[in-house]
């Protein structure tokens, strides 16, 4: 089940993470600013948040893979819509429209996981899925740099590369079942009585077969350490697509069809990819399912190298390793931010804490890339990006260590 839903999960950013790479290209046919182009973004950003909440709740109840599958196909034709925009508002309301099919991904996909691996291992089971989701960033500003290496108009970043998500979901939708018992396997034993294991506590109520979606919201809500935790995840999603959307603009320069860095971005996913996977293993067996120790530790190294990054000019060498390790610790957080639900939740809560975590994150993110266009646009300088990101990450490393206190 892992490596199937790893599998569809790796099409996922295909379909929302290319923006950036068309950015120049809208501007120059569309005359559209830069921060205008990041409200565009951040629409998408918020409608993901909203979906987040809604649809980890109804993987809960009717299961991840129908949902899953179902986001990616409405995502690849909803791409499609976004590529024949001739304005803003063409532009905006599929590309919007689109970030609530992106969140039937993630969440969903999570609770499939959940049900299917102990809290022992969940640690490197997450950072596996992450690193899905890294290696999908990958794909997808891979793809968007060949598109422009072939000299094709911004059009085609969002027509290509989703067919890929179209064929996941569709595989996804064939091998993944959602329980163990679907395939004659024993279920996981409960685990009510461990919900709270990162923070020492225990649950104040026993999840039941058929508690109500706002039962599971209430009790998620209530949690003051997951509370903490959401707020740290949304620091670091503001970072993350601060540097996803705005780095490829970096990179492509003023000159973007001819430009010798557009390559150099790719260093940011590929750091991204192997951040995932390290933090998982660490959380694991180095600080023992202490999940906070690494998100703290890791933003404030994701500060650092932001700060180095904002100093160095854009064609240096020191660039690719720099950015990759800007990514690596920028991203790697992820993996532990969600094996902390079921950790602090229970099992039978995490496909709705996971979908309420994601929308503390999107909603942050979304505020952040209007934000970073305006700083960018306002002083012509697109370096700003790092001393946001860096800003951003440095406060998330500050508040995450109170998840376990």
């Amino acid at each position: 089940m892992l490596l199937a839903t790893m599998f569809c999960y790796l099409f996922f950013y295909t379909g929302r993470q290319t923006f950036g790479f068309a950015i120049p290209g809208i501007q120059q046919e569309l005359g559209l600013s830069k921060s205008t182009l990041g409200w565009a973004s951040a629409a998408l950003l918020w409608t993901y948040a909203i979906g987040q909440s809604i649809n980890g709740n109804l993987g809960d109840k009717f299961g991840g893979r129908r949902l899953m599958s179902l986001g990616a196909v409405l995502s690849c034709g909803l791409n499609w819509m976004v590529s024949f925009g001739t304005s803003f508002a063409s532009l905006t309301i599929p590309w919007a429209a689109n970030g609530y099919a992106q969140s039937m991904g993630w969440a969903p996909g999570s609770r499939v996981l959940s049900n299917w691996w102990p809290q022992s291992e969940r640690g490197k089971v997450y950072g596996a899925y992450v690193f899905a989701a890294g290696s999908s960033s990958v794909l997808a500003f891979a793809t968007s740099t060949l598109i422009l290496e072939l000299d094709l108009n911004w059009r085609w970043i969002f027509r290509l590369p989703v067919l890929l998500l179209l064929i996941g979901g569709a595989v996804y939708y064939v091998i993944v079942r959602d329980r163990p018992e679907e395939l004659g396997f024993a279920p996981l034993p409960d685990e009510s009585n461990d919900a709270g294991n990162e923070s020492g506590i225990t649950p104040r109520t026993k999840p039941t077969h058929n508690e109500s979606s706002w039962q599971r919201y209430r009790y998620v809500l209530s949690n003051p350490r997951f509370i903490i935790a959401s707020l740290a995840i949304g620091f670091q999603s503001m970072a993350r697509y601060g540097l996803l959307i705005w780095v490829p603009v970096h990179f492509l320069g003023e000159d973007w069809k001819n430009s010798d860095t557009k390559w150099m971005a790719l260093a940011l996913p590929v750091g991204m990819a192997f951040g995932a996977i390290a933090s998982g293993w660490l959380s694991d067996r180095v600080f023992h399912s202490n999940r906070s120790r690494v998100i703290s530790l890791f933003l404030f190294l994701a500060a650092a190298c932001s700060v180095a990054m904002y100093f160095l000019s854009r064609d240096h060498w020191l660039g690719v390793p720099l950015l990759l390790l800007t990514g690596f610790f920028t991203y790697g957080p992820q993996s532990a931010f969600w094996a902390l639900c079921p950790d602090l939740l229970g099992r039978a809560r995490a496909g709705t804490g996971t979908g309420v975590m994601n929308t503390f994150a999107y909603v942050f993110a979304g505020l952040g890339e209007p934000l970073i266009g305006w700083v960018i646009e306002s002083n012509g300088e697109t370096s700003l990006v790092f001393a946001i990101v860096a800003a951003a990450c440095l406060t998330g490393s500050i508040i995450s260590p109170f998840i376990r206190r």
